[in-house]
């Protein structure tokens, strides 16, 4: 019995550590991971940490017309997403490219 429960217990485990962040739909828990980006101190709706390789999502920088996955246009009032930059424990990791946004 507590090998199977072991079993359970590992299985869980190793699907919550390799667990996809971001949603096919570009989405972390409901938020959509595009749009006006306000970057804040405290109180983010997603914790965001900057990596160069194997990021959850590849993020673009835009002017304008930020609506496809992956193009922040950073803006300081009226977002859709507010993102708090972190070292440790992020819920996504993110990656800045200059083509080829999204997932």
């Amino acid at each position: 019995m507590s090998k199977l429960i072991l079993s359970f217990a590992i299985l869980f485990i190793s699907s919550a550590v390799f667990a996809k962040a971001v949603g096919s739909d570009c989405t972390y828990k409901g938020k959509r991971l595009y749009g006006r980006i306000k970057i804040v101190e405290s109180f983010p709706d997603v914790k965001v940490k900057i990596v160069s390789s194997f990021a959850d999502l590849k993020v673009k920088q835009v002017q304008s017309f930020p609506d496809r996955c992956g193009l922040w246009q950073v803006v300081d009032s009226f977002p859709d997403l507010k993102v708090q930059f972190v070292d440790s424990f992020p819920n996504i990791t993110i990656k800045y490219v200059e083509s080829f946004p999204g997932l």
